[in-house]
């Protein structure tokens, strides 16, 4: 099932990379209702942003409460065309070295275009997968993901294998989706909600357990932010409008959230 769930999220991704069109962090079917639709924030003001390499696919700039230093070595989980590799090498500056890790051939590709167009030689783009990192123990600095995790079927293997590779005393700084309470049961089942980040998300509380199991000290949420998500999509999803509007009503809800945590 796990590896069933990476081929539907590879799949809706490289459509995205080969469309050249950010379907959000949503619902990831172009052509849909969905593509007017972001989780995503704005990088306009960022220091480093490159707009080619922003499909708006993310759900919140984690490099902002990263600690990121000049000359360190970053890591960038899921790093999709390269937008927040970099925003980080921006940081880092030319003696540091930002690495993207991304599942999916065509973003490699696109974020290798954009690599070149810019002239960087600090930066590598690098096909594996998160649960399977593809780098030495104790060798990075920091590490972020913008909207990720959540997309990965194993989601303590993941964690386990960034504190791997992370130094002692690296931190990661993430962006992700976490849900309170529970979702209609037509959206936790749709692929295409998958891969747009939503129906794989983890309850809050077992989100944080899961970093704080993998070893991560320190656990601080830096962003919480309650996501609305458009009727006309929820309608997709849900068997009718009864149940809209009872999900409506209830405490239920999808968060977009900062965590910084420490090794």
């Amino acid at each position: 099932m796990s590896q069933e769930i990476k081929e539907q999220v590879k799949e809706a991704y490289a459509r995205v990379a080969n469309s050249g069109e950010g379907c959000g962090c949503g619902p990831t079917s172009c052509g849909s209702p969905a593509q007017d639709w972001t989780l995503s924030e704005s990088y306009a003001s960022v220091e480093g942003y490159e707009a080619e390499a922003d499909y708006a696919l993310g759900c919140g700039i984690p490099t902002e409460h990263a600690k990121i230093k000049k000359g360190q070595t970053v890591l960038d989980l899921g790093s999709g065309a390269g937008n927040d590799v970099f925003i980080a090498r921006q940081i880092v500056g030319e003696k540091g070295h930002v690495i993207g890790i991304d599942m999916t051939e065509a973003m490699i590709e696109k974020a290798n275009k954009n690599k070149q167009k810019l002239g960087y030689t600090n930066v590598d783009f690098v096909l594996g997968e998160i649960e399977n990192l593809p780098l030495k123990e104790n060798s990075i600095d920091v590490a972020v993901s913008n909207c990720v995790l959540n997309l990965v079927p194993d989601k303590k293997k993941a964690y386990q294998e960034v504190y791997r590779v992370l130094k002692a005393g690296g931190n990661f700084n993430m962006s992700d989706i976490v849900l309170k309470g529970d979702l209609p049961k037509g959206i936790k089942e749709a692929a295409d909600m998958y891969a747009g980040c939503i129906s794989g998300a983890l309850q809050q509380e077992d989100y944080i357990e899961a970093i704080r199991d993998a070893g991560f000290k320190n656990i601080t949420i830096t962003k919480e932010r309650e996501i609305e998500m458009p009727d006309d999509i929820l309608l997709q999803y849900v068997c009718c409008p009864e149940e809209l509007e009872k999900y409506k009503a209830s405490n239920n809800a999808v968060i977009s959230l900062g965590v910084y945590a420490e090794k």
